[in-house]
Order: structure tokens, then sequence, then C-alpha cells
């Protein structure tokens, strides 16, 4: 098996230049894709913002308007201009209110529909994706991309398209208004807008530094109490709370610590760069004063451009203080992009064979197997071939590569070398609909989902009804104690099946497997969490269940492995022994040895 094409370890390790390079283009091609659907809209956004920027920038010049033509008019009897510029300045506020509002309520809704459209794709593509995905990339890793890096996303795209092009706009119909009203102030503004300059350059390369920080803290917090919380049963039972408890803080307080650098910079640019505009506004009002007492500029203009100064550095704050959550918010995108760009080993053919139903009939084919392209083989060159129908037992010591063949045959992994078949179709070539129908593993861990234990019964088969999901219950022998809780198959289980035992979840479990009705059914360790009564009680269910099928049977307990029909005796993945219970028994091989332990400790 090949090794993923992308890092895993993004928040842990830095990534090279070319690492970073393909990075940044698989970020641009999303964003692409997200915006492909929406760019009309976008369009007319950009519209409504130039229009309400060069409004809202317009007042100032209606003011000099007014005051140096407009009041000189009205003195001498004439009022018409002052109204003029009154409606001329109130049209243009009403204007400028009525078109930010378009394009900031615009820009809110497509950015929502966005990010709709983007939180359904990753969680399509989690759920979609290869079990080696998810043994390696952490369920606390993708609730970080679900949760915190959606949210960084969500600031952006709301208020992205205000800031970013409405603040520019604004800073460049501002700066050629003045240099067109008066040059001479246009040449003051550009002097001082130098150290202003420098000041948002340096802000940007500290605070870039110390938000890509933060998100790295914060993924790595999230990662930490996601999994300290899943794995709470084992945190209580080996009272690892202490060691989780210096983890957490020792995580938070360098979450802590990367949140103060990035306010402690902030601190200094936001008053530096207020400082900068007052002396700007003193510098623009001291030079206009001496060229209107001069008599070069008038007095409106003058008024005019000391409200321009004044406006002209607030784009420069919303930019840069803006600048951070955009950093953020690319520092997420790209990690959203490589979790998708990762690619599973496991694909779903293109052309795949139609087998909408099997006999069960199941061979392996010189098949070998590794987890990883550097790893050991786990299972060394088999050929197997197990007949439809047929009851076949693995055993062996653990890490012997038992689970290995059942998750072959489930297909959630794909052989190294070699092939395995069911009918004599290779599992490659098989639709994940149709093996999902003939193919159905249970595991030791019986999952329960939130809703009423029918709820979990009929994952099995969608829409059966009330009839067959208890014909299946009853079928394994779940029935006695789902009528004892308190509303029978309506008692919701509670979250992870809280409400009942282990043993309760996997009869639960087994029913689900039951209802589905595949041709081929495994079970993995599957009655190792029942006790005796529960699993004397399952036995009979198997019996009925795998007369007409072809199952497959990994257990420790010799109780299960004694009703196969076949035994399978694995030892460093291969197979040493081969044959009927009863056969092995009486060779006084490894089987037989594990059978006269077990004798023994009845």
């Amino acid at each position: 098996m090949s090794a993923p094409t992308t890092s895993r370890d993004d928040e842990q390790h830095p990534q090279s230049t070319a690492e970073l390079k393909e990075s940044r283009g698989r970020s641009l091609k999303l964003l692409r894709e997200l915006l492909s659907p929406v760019k009309g809209q976008f369009a007319l956004m950009a519209v409504m913002v130039i229009f309400a920027q060069g409004a809202v920038v317009a007042g100032p010049a209606i003011i000099a308007w007014g005051i140096d033509v407009a009041l000189p008019e009205l003195l001498d009897g004439n009022s018409i201009p002052v109204l003029q510029a009154t409606a001329m300045h109130m049209g243009a506020a009403i204007v400028g209110g009525v078109l930010t509002y378009g394009y900031v309520r615009q820009s809110v809704v497509v950015g929502q529909k966005m990010l709709l459209s983007l939180r359904r794709r990753v969680f399509r593509f989690t759920q979609r994706q290869d079990l080696e995905f998810h043994e390696s990339y952490t369920s606390g890793r993708i609730v970080s991309r679900q949760t915190s890096d959606m949210e960084a996303l969500r600031e952006l795209l709301d208020s992205g398209v205000n800031v970013m092009v409405g603040a520019s706009l604004s800073m460049v119909f501002t700066i050629v208004l003045i240099v067109t009203m008066d040059w001479v102030t246009g040449v003051v503004m550009l002097l001082m807008l130098v150290p202003g300059v420098f000041l948002t350059i340096w802000f940007q390369r500290r605070s870039s530094r110390e938000y890509r920080a933060i998100r790295t803290h914060s993924a790595r917090l999230i990662v930490h109490f996601v999994e300290a919380m899943a794995g709470i049963r084992a945190v209580k039972a080996f009272r690892k709370h202490d060691r989780n408890q210096e983890e957490f803080d020792r995580l938070a307080q360098d979450y802590r610590d990367a949140s103060m650098r990035s306010i402690n910079v902030f601190g200094i640019y936001q008053p530096a760069l207020r400082i900068l505009a007052n002396v700007t506004i003193a510098a623009v009002l001291v030079v206009g004063g001496f060229r209107v007492l001069a008599g070069d500029l008038n007095v409106g203009v003058l008024v005019a451009l000391v409200l321009y100064s004044r406006r002209f550095f607030q784009p420069v704050d919303e930019i840069a203080n803006f600048y951070n959550a955009f950093q953020s918010a690319v520092a997420a995108l790209e990690k959203i992009a490589n979790l998708l760009a990762e690619q599973p080993h496991v694909k779903e053919s293109p052309t795949p064979t139609p087998l909408p139903t099997s006999s069960g009939q199941i061979d392996f084919q010189d098949v070998s197997f590794r987890y990883t392209a550097e790893g050991p083989l786990v299972l060394k060159p088999l050929d197997l071939h197990i007949p439809a129908g047929q009851t076949v037992a693995l055993v062996g010591q653990t890490g012997a590569g038992k689970s290995t063949v059942a998750k072959l045959i489930s297909r959630f992994y794909d052989a190294t070398e070699g092939a395995v078949t069911l009918d004599g179709v290779d599992l490659r070539d098989i639709s994940m609909k149709d093996l999902t129908r003939n193919i159905v593993m249970v595991t030791q861990e019986a999952y329960l989902f939130s809703g009423t234990v029918a709820d979990n019964i009929a994952l099995g088969k969608p829409g059966a009804s009330r009839a067959e999901i208890q014909q299946a219950a009853e079928a394994i022998g779940a029935d006695s104690f789902i009528e004892q809780l308190p509303y029978g198959y309506d008692t919701d289980v509670s979250k992870r099946g809280g409400r009942v035992s282990a043993g309760q979840r996997q009869l639960v479990s087994f029913a689900r497997a039951f209802l589905a009705d595949p041709r081929v059914l495994i079970l993995d360790e599957a009655t190792s969490s029942l006790d005796i009564p529960s699993e004397r009680m399952v036995q009979e269910g198997l019996t009925k269940l795998l007369g007409h099928r072809t199952s497959l049977i990994i257990a420790h307990r010799l109780t299960t492995v004694m009703i196969a029909d076949r035994v399978l005796v694995v030892h460093d993945g291969k197979v040493v022994e081969d044959g009927s219970p009863q056969e092995l028994v009486a060779s006084g091989g490894r089987f037989a040895a594990l059978y006269q332990a077990w004798q023994d400790s009845m």
C-alpha cells in the first residue's frame, strides 16, 4: 500500500517551501470551486461596493462645495445651491447606507451558502474515507476542521468583502479626491502614509506568525480534549485524570501565550496608527490653514481635506485589524484543502461489475498484505477457498493476522498483492453498494447511535417494518431484555448506548446484522463482551443464522468456534492448520492445545 499523498501532521510539523506552495495551490483551487456557483452574486456585490463607497466618500466634497459655493450664494439671496448641497449630501448618505446594507447582507448570505456547501463536502468526504484514513487522522483534528476552521472561514466570508474591498476602495477614492482638490495636501498625505505603510507591514508579518501559532495551538487543544472525552472510560479505569489535566494545562497555556503575543502586537500597532493619523490631520490643518490665509485654498476645501484626512487611516486600521482574521481563514482553508486532498486507498471502481445478489463464495488468490508501504507483511501469500454457505472460524494468537483476513473480505483494506474475490469477482470490481448488501461485519465494538433501540436495529435494513425489527431481535434472543426496557423498542439508548450494558449493545448489533441478511457474515470477536448466559442465548441465534450463509468467525472463546464447519489456525500471517474442529482436535496441533486448555479451564 502506498503512503498518503499529503501530510496529516500539519499542526505539528512545518511544511517545506514546496509543500507550502502545493498546499496554497490546493487552497486556491478549493476557493475557486466554492466561488464558482456564486460568482454572479459576487459580481453584483462588487458593483454595490463601488457605488456605496463612492457615495460615502462624496460627502466631504459636497460639504466643501456647499461652504465655498452654496453659502456665498445664500448670502446673496439665492437659496437653491444650499438646498442642492443638502439634497446631494442626504442622497449620498441614503444611497451609501442602502447599498452598504445590500452588499453586507449579500456577503453574509453568499458566505453562508459557501460554508454550507463546504461543511457538507467535508462531512461527506470523511464519511466515505477508508478505514486507514480514520485510523491515522485523529477524530479531534476532523472536529477541528468542522468547527474552529469553519468558524475562521465564516468570519472571512461574512465581512471580507466589506473590509478588504470596501476599505480598499475607500482609500483609493479618498486619495484621488484629495489630490484632485489640492495636490499639496495630497503630497503631505502621501508623505505621512510612508511610516504607516512600514508600520502596517511590520504588523502583518508579526500578526501572521502569531495567528498561525494560535491556530496550531487551538487545533492541538481541540484534539486533546476530544480524545480525552472519547476515551473517558480508559481515563477512569487507569486514573489518567492528572496526566490529562497536566497535558491540557500545558496546551491551554501555549494557546494563551500565543494569544497574548498576538494581543501585544495589536496593542502596539493600533495606538501607533492612531497617533500617526492625528499627526497627519494636524499637518494637513497647519499646511492648509496657512494656504487659506495666503488665499491659495478655500475654506470649504480645507474642511473637506481635514475630514478626508480623518477618514484616510480608518480603512488602513480596518484592513490591518481584519488581516488577523484573514490569515486565520487562509490557514483554515489550507487545512481543509489538505484534508480534502487525501486520497483513499480503497476506491470505488469506475466501472463496477454488478453483483446484486451473491452465493457467498470467497477466494483468496495469492493474497499478501501490509498496512504501510514500508511495514512488514502481516498476511503472507495466502490461497484460500471458502465455499458458499460454509462457517469458518479463525483462531490464533493476537496479531497473527485473523482480523486482517476479515478486513480484506469486508474491503476495509485492499490486498497489497493478489486478489480477494466474491463469487469469482474481484472485490475491487464490485460497487460499495453491492458489497455492503452482501457482506456485513460485526466487530467487538458494538457501537449504538443516539436514537431508539428500534432505530439502531433498523440500520441493518433502512425502511424495515417494526415486525421485521422484532423478528431480528427475537432470532438472536435480544427481545427479552428489550421488552424490559422502559419503552421497549422505543427506548432511547442515549449517546453511544449508555443506557444498555456492553452485552446488550452486542445483542443489538447482532440483531442489526441479522436484519441486513447478508450473504457473508463476519463476526470479529463479536461475542467477547457477552457474559455466559448471554453467550448461550446468542449461540442459539447464531446457529439459526449461520446455517444458510457464508460465515467467518474470529473468536478466542472456543464455544463459538466449535459450531463452525471448518477452523483455520493462523500463525505469523499464515494458515498453519485447516480442518473441521474435530479433525484438528484429533491431529494434536495448535488447535488441539487450545482446545485442551479450554477444557481444563472448564
